[in-house]
């Protein structure tokens, strides 16, 4: 088996596991290429040639995952997610394991299965989203919680939604599939995986193979006012309690567009970005080919 592992240097909290992984999944006559950055070489870089080996391995948190997803989208090379982020959500969605000896064998005895990707559009910048994208709120969570996610781990998104507990309002536009929304709120969640920090599912069914993202409105006034849409949440362990309260309005498309005034910040996959309002985001069918376990099988097939 002919292998290619982009590792980021600089994801989560400089987890050693994915050389324990290459020892573990090494096999007589195997071709393994590992490829490092730090966030100076751009991943676009170090995947050039991945259409030449027979799995690409994605060591990093979730913004790197879906980097190189989205590089690799409709080229049918099956990719393994390899979870040493802060978050991991994207493995944690598919219930793939996270212990390296684990993956080794997932490597090679996995399920394959496409996934949705999202893909948001400005004016002059494209980017892939494996799990959610978002603008507003949870931007300016994301960025708050940058500098601390080394040190702290997940614990840095709790405590940067403790100092953002006002954040700003906004008019928004929204114009799904050729029709339009005008409302108030604090942000906007495209999502694809529904599931984020502890499990909790943002929407009622995580539905990434579909053909469609859902629409996330955060109506709130107020970081207080989204409490009973998580404790909504948290009772939908069974799938029985539909229902997010009145802070979320929830849409579904294949092609959105989000204005906003004043203007917000845009994040996906937990990258904060200077990207900011008006964009467009279009799902993209069956894009990209995942290395799965039989549990995520169970749940998507």
């Amino acid at each position: 088996m002919k292998i290619l592992i982009i590792n980021n240097l600089a994801s989560g909290q400089y987890d050693t596991a994915i050389y324990d992984f290459i020892r573990s999944a090494a096999r007589d006559g195997d071709e393994i290429c590992l490829r490092n950055t730090d966030g100076t070489t751009p991943i676009s870089a170090l995947i050039e040639d991945a259409r030449t080996f027979d799995r690409v391995v994605a060591a990093g948190g979730d913004g790197t995952v879906a980097c190189v997803m989205y590089a690799l989208r409709y080229s049918g090379i099956p990719v393994l997610p390899f979870p040493s982020g802060t978050a991991n959500l994207l493995s944690m969605n598919l219930q793939n394991p996270e212990e390296p000896h684990a993956l080794a064998a997932l490597l090679r005895d996995g399920r394959i299965l496409d996934f949705d990707m999202g893909e948001i559009s400005t004016e002059n910048d494209s980017r892939g989203f494996a799990i959610m994208a978002g603008s507003g709120y949870d931007a300016t969570l994301m960025a708050t919680a940058a500098p601390g996610k080394h040190a702290l781990g997940s614990m840095a998104y709790f405590l940067a939604a403790s100092v953002n507990l006002l954040p700003q309002r906004s008019d928004i536009k929204l114009t799904i599939d050729g029709v339009s929304y005008e409302t108030k709120g604090i942000g906007i969640v495209l999502v694809n995986f529904s599931k984020i920090t502890a499990e909790l599912s943002i929407t009622h069914v995580n539905q990434p193979r579909d053909g469609m993202l859902d629409v996330v409105v955060l109506k709130a006034k107020s970081a207080f006012d989204l409490l009973p849409s998580i404790f909504a949440a948290l009772l939908d362990v069974d799938g029985k309690f539909p229902d997010r309260g009145d802070a979320l309005d929830i849409y579904s498309g294949r092609e959105i567009t989000v204005e906003a005034d004043p203007a917000f910040l845009i994040e996906h996959d937990g990258e904060p970005t200077e990207l900011s309002t008006p964009y467009t985001v279009r799902v993209l069918p069956a894009a990209s080919r995942l290395v799965v376990s039989d549990d995520a099988v169970k749940l998507f097939e």
